[in-house]
């Protein structure tokens, strides 16, 4: 039997690069998914081709359209989930941005943005997620994106990384409170991954002359990775479907590093 066979899934930040894979190997594994995005069209569309069967796997996908800065919108987006499957028993706090800016040169603007998705969008996500699967009963399983950032800062990314730092703390934080309700709080944290978001990144940090070519950024990171170069989504999802099945039953307040050897703490 597929390890979440009947589960119930959510997704943030699903429309491309790793929140699309996480819910592709759920979907794999027999779980009923949503994938959710600011971007709702792309969601939607992610959505339709995973229930069309794209590349082999089938399944019972929706998709929704949220800002996980609202909490109105996530509390609308847990209810269609709900409305739809009748619970909640995995929640993806994927979503996240970086902008990136020289240290001097970072705003309040930029600060805001990054921290707004990543750190509140995190909070909003999980009191959400377990008001429901306290109502419901059966506890469930929070799973939330660190980085490599959430362990060392650097210089042309701080918001970013006190962002990531941040998730850190909030899955500790509330794997203690939720224990009680049979609720795991866990994390992951991805290095170097070939996304769309990293080529956003790649763009940006040549404009603020912290590089001077494509890929330049990337090519510099992969040279600490142990294992010799970046990630593919389809390196995360080993574990992110670990975390999400029962085999992480005992897991809780756990952040697991999945960067190819690049940070060794």
């Amino acid at each position: 039997m597929a390890r979440l066979s009947g589960k119930v899934c959510l997704v943030t930040g699903a429309a491309q690069g790793i929140g699309r894979a996480i819910g592709e190997a759920l979907l794999a594994e027999g779980a009923r998914v949503c994938f959710a995005d600011l971007n709702g069209d792309k969601a939607a569309q992610v959505a339709e081709d995973a229930n069309a069967g794209l590349n082999g796997r089938g399944g019972d996908a929706m998709s929704a359209q949220v800002d996980v800065r609202d909490r109105a919108q996530v509390r609308a987006m847990i209810a269609a989930v709900v409305e739809r499957y009748g619970r909640l028993d995995v929640k993806f706090n994927n979503a996240g941005v970086n902008k990136p800016m020289n240290f001097l040169d970072v705003t309040e603007e930029n600060w805001n943005f990054i921290m707004g998705i990543n750190g509140l969008g995190c909070l909003i996500g999980m009191q959400e997620a377990a008001r429901q699967m306290i109502a419901q009963g059966g506890g469930g399983k929070i799973v939330n994106t660190a980085s490599i950032a959430s362990r060392q800062g650097f210089d042309n990314v701080a918001p970013y990384c006190a962002s990531k730092f941040a998730v850190v703390s909030l899955t500790q934080s509330a794997a203690r409170d939720l224990a009680k309700h049979d609720i795991t709080v866990t994390g992951f944290a991805p290095g170097v991954v070939a996304t769309e978001m990293w080529e956003e990144v790649d763009r940006d940090l040549m404009e603020i002359g912290a590089a001077e070519r494509p890929g330049q950024a990337m090519e510099e990171f992969a040279a600490t990775i142990l294992k010799g170069r970046v990630a593919r989504p389809q390196d995360i999802t080993g574990t992110t479907t670990f975390l999400a099945s029962g085999d992480s039953d005992y897991m809780t307040g756990q952040i697991v590093m999945i960067d190819g050897g690049m940070t060794l703490v």
